[in-house]
């Protein structure tokens, strides 16, 4: 008999002769959980209150922590992360779980929704877009440009869009790493209200530099998600300047079975800013769907 695939704690599988690393916590119906970045670290998006409700499996994307590496930054592309995602999801023999993919962990859960049409029980989409490209990144950068307007009384905030431009073209992942905790703050529709609460995890952020070179075309899947047959639910903060709310709606209205959750309180991460909304509106969207425990 094979070994349990989903006991509390990290776990290893190769796939596709690279190592995946994944960890697991909760109870409940399963749930996939995709990070940002692409080049971030997972634990930032630890997520207690949704583990009360779910099985959370966090992916460690290839290219980060304890997950192995390509060959160089050509070969990390979305369409590969949903190859590992299904590898892991074979690893684990769940029928139908649920996935969630957070911002560049959107894009991936999109890719695989619409390359495995039949193998989810519900799609989770958070902070992320059905586009990015010039417009995209154009909106995002003048969000950042005014987030000093919007904390007057903060002197770092001057500096984050500076810092933020400069993390863009960081060449090693120390310097990835320090940029990338430097601009934390614009993530959060107001970090120093909560920063004694958040300092640990921003001295825990890393960053690795492969995945982050990556290049390639813009992703747009809009005249695709119609196509889409999973049931999906959208959640967007209202303050999150990079996947701003216009690109969380312009999902929903262009997703046939999709219900759309704005978190006014939020910037781009709602899990640490409204937990409890947050985790409420997951458990009540994956309450309605038959999944397997």
């Amino acid at each position: 008999m094979s070994p349990d695939p989903l006991p509390p704690g990290a776990h290893t599988v190769t796939i596709r002769g690279v190592l995946q690393r994944y960890h697991v916590a909760g109870t409940g119906p399963v749930c996939l959980v995709h990070p940002g970045g692409p080049g971030l670290g997972w634990e930032y998006l630890r997520m207690p209150y949704l583990e009360r409700h779910l099985t959370l499996v966090y992916l460690e994307p290839v290219g980060t922590g304890g997950s192995g590496h390509l060959a160089g930054p050509q070969d990390y592309r979305i369409g590969t992360y949903a190859q590992f995602l299904h590898g892991l999801v074979e690893h684990l023999g769940v029928s139908r779980p649920f996935l969630l993919g957070h911002s560049h962990g959107g894009f991936v859960a999109q890719h695989y929704a619409l390359a495995h049409p039949d193998t989810l029980a519900g799609l989770i989409l958070y902070d992320t877009s059905p586009r990015t490209g010039e417009e995209f990144w154009n909106q995002a950068l003048a969000n950042l440009d005014s987030f000093p307007e919007r904390h007057p009384g903060r002197p770092e905030a001057a500096g984050i869009p500076g810092a933020f431009r400069q993390t863009l073209a960081a060449t090693d992942n120390e310097s990835a790493t320090e940029g990338l905790r430097a601009v934390l703050p614009a993530y959060f529709a107001d970090y120093w209200a909560h920063e004694a609460d958040l300092a640990p995890l921003r001295a825990g952020l890393r960053a690795w530099i492969s995945p982050m070179r990556a290049a390639e075309p813009p992703f747009d899947v809009r005249d695709k998600l119609g196509t889409i047959r999973t049931p999906a639910l959208i959640i967007s903060g209202a303050h999150d300047f990079i996947c701003a709310p216009r690109w969380g709606r312009m999902l929903h209205e262009g997703m046939t079975h999709s219900e759309f959750v704005l978190l006014h309180d939020s910037g781009h991460m709602g899990h640490l800013e409204q937990p409890a909304a947050f985790a409420s509106a997951i458990a009540q969207f994956t309450r309605d769907r038959p999944a397997v425990a």
